[in-house]
């Protein structure tokens, strides 16, 4: 395919902010491309080269663009800066100042290979390096395409296109229906790779798609909870469970083969590096020539064994001074599910069966041990392992079904979790995803932001609806980066996935998520999560932030629209009882 013709689809999607316009566009891009090109095409649609785990970045800042703009047009820098403080979009710069060259005929292959060969330069005089390579790729382009690579390179795309529509695009173009959806949305959950996804669609069908299997060094997106609020409700829904303390911590996936450790957190991204101690107790500890399995780590006082809230352990999250990090805060895992093992796939097998081989491959070590769990159906005695839960400094416990798979990359009711503050008025905290702010007025007013718009995402739909605005719970040190960070994402209009009836003073893309306490949840007319036929919603009453920004979670991984109506649902129940 002919780079142009992409590029037309991208100013398609970026044209339109209907969910099935999108979709009807993507399907119609897909349709068009082969088995060679699709996995290229989905990732550029992703704004990346490579998934997250991959670790392969463009390692190009606004500034280092700036000079490839200049060495490509033979313009001065000051001038592109100016034009680019005007236009707030580097692409626009770019196509400016690159108006009057030609172009010849880039293909997806080439610019996508030109752009991998230039993320991958490393070592001395690469910064130069990546500055020339960009500067020969802008002049061969036209000036449109050149108006993409730029923002590619940067991260400013924007298009709007989230990996449920484009699972279902996928689906659409090639089979021609959208059923075989959930079968492709299994692949990738095993796989966490969309290209690859798309890449054996395309040679092998759905027949490829459903022998997608777990694979060590790929990381599996992580299961979810749902959320129930009393024990009595809990037992009559899966029955006798395993219970075990709800930790907070580190969620780690940890992959082994032959001796090589991975480990992915609960975004995919790779941290290895972060955690050498349960690198080397993997290494030493778990008996099996391959393995995936997850768990909790949490630091702890290494004289007393007391676990550490989750503010001392956010602080193991760096990139350097790791070996005296590793020291001053020792970790220790408690492993609590198992994957894959020695060459077989353990996601279909019983939670109980899983559990019970994972504990026969821990040997006995200071790092990694088993998380404790009971198993009971007698909602007194559930109540009462709750409890010592509580006591015991754990947020709550987590109640498995027995006889539950791993079902990798979903929120149900395998796993439920039951949490202190469902004893309060609001059952649980709620993980928002924000699309804009309001400017401060008052004592706010020298930060230039007051409030955020906050939402929550419906998977039914690919978007994000509105349920709060909140301008509670953040420091002035929070106000001043929270902004520099929504501002990095900001958009000139409502961004596609997001519906809402209120407009902010900026809006911003979905990416960046926060944690919120509410008092409780009320309808209101305002706002779009779980609206109905009278236009009635659903929002968050008296919201306040709770830390900061969720560098763990990307915007899919916040609550759902039908958590919320759930949440509000079990809310009365307490209320009347």
């Amino acid at each position: 395919m002919q780079f142009l013709t992409l590029i037309q689809y991208f100013e398609r999607l970026e044209a339109t902010a209907k969910r099935l316009d999108i979709f009807e566009i993507l399907a119609a891009l897909f349709r068009l491309s082969n088995t060679s090109e699709i996995d290229k095409i989905i990732y550029l649609l992703q704004e990346q080269l490579l998934p997250s785990f991959y670790t392969v970045e463009m390692g190009m800042s606004e500034k280092l663009l700036i000079r490839s703009i200049a060495d490509a047009s033979g313009k001065n820098l000051s001038e592109i800066h100016q034009h680019f403080q005007a236009s707030g979009d580097l692409g626009k710069t770019t196509e400016c100042f690159l108006s009057a060259q030609l172009g010849t005929n880039l293909d997806v292959h080439t610019v996508y290979s030109q752009l991998r060969r230039l993320a991958e330069l490393s070592g001395e005089g690469s910064v130069e390096n990546k500055v020339e390579a960009l500067a020969a790729l802008l002049q061969s382009a036209t000036p449109t395409e050149a108006k993409y690579i730029s923002r590619f390179v940067v991260g400013r795309m924007r298009l709007g296109t989230g990996n449920a529509s484009i699972l279902e695009a996928l689906s659409l173009a090639k089979t021609g229906e959208r059923k075989p959806k959930a079968i492709l949305e299994r692949g990738f959950n095993l796989c966490s790779d969309l290209g690859m996804v798309g890449r054996i669609l395309f040679s092998d069908g759905i027949a490829g798609i459903e022998k997608i299997r777990p694979t060590v060094g790929s990381p599996i997106r992580m299961a979810l909870c749902e959320r129930i609020t009393t024990p009595e409700d809990v037992i009559k829904k899966i029955g006798r469970c395993s219970i075990e303390p709800k930790l907070d911590g580190f969620r780690c996936q940890i992959h082994k083969s032959e001796g090589k450790v991975e480990i992915f957190s609960r975004n995919l991204e790779r941290t290895t590096l972060m955690f050498p101690e349960l690198v080397q107790a993997t290494k030493t500890a778990i008996n099996a020539k391959s393995i995936i399995f997850e768990g909790e780590a949490l630091s702890y006082d290494d004289r007393t064994g007391e676990l550490h809230p989750f503010q001392v352990t956010i602080q193991r999250k760096r990139k350097h001074g790791i070996a005296k990090a590793a020291t001053d805060i020792p970790l220790k895992l408690f492993a609590f599910d198992l994957l894959y093992a020695n060459g077989n796939d353990w996601t279909n097998r019983s939670y109980a069966d899983r559990r019970k081989l994972l504990g026969s491959l821990i040997t006995d070590n200071s790092v990694i041990e088993l998380a404790h769990a009971d198993e009971t159906d007698d909602p007194i005695e559930f109540s009462r392992i709750f409890q010592t839960a509580i006591d015991e400094g754990a947020e709550g416990v987590v109640a498995k079904r027995l006889d539950g798979p791993y079902k990798a990359g979903a929120r149900d009711f395998n796993w439920i979790k039951l949490k202190r503050s469902y004893k309060r008025t609001l059952a649980d905290t709620v993980d928002v995803c924000l699309v804009g702010y309001f400017n401060g007025k008052g004592t706010r007013a020298a930060f230039g932001i007051g409030a955020v718009l906050a939402t929550v995402y419906d998977p039914n739909t690919d978007t994000f609806k509105t349920v709060s605005r909140i301008g509670s719970g953040f420091s002035e040190k929070d106000w001043v980066c929270l902004r520099k960070v929504l501002d990095f994402n900001a958009s000139n209009s409502i961004p596609p996935r997001v519906v809402s009836t209120l407009t902010p003073d900026v809006w911003v893309h979905p990416h960046t998520v926060i944690t919120v306490m509410a008092d409780e949840i009320t309808r209101s007319a305002m706002h779009t999560c779980g609206k109905d036929a009278n236009g009635i919603g659903y929002a968050l009453r008296f919201p306040r932030a709770q830390g900061f920004i969720r560098n763990d979670k990307n915007p899919e991984d916040t609550t759902t629209v039908a958590e919320i109506v759930r949440m509000s649902e079990n809310q009365k129940l307490i209320k009347l009882g």
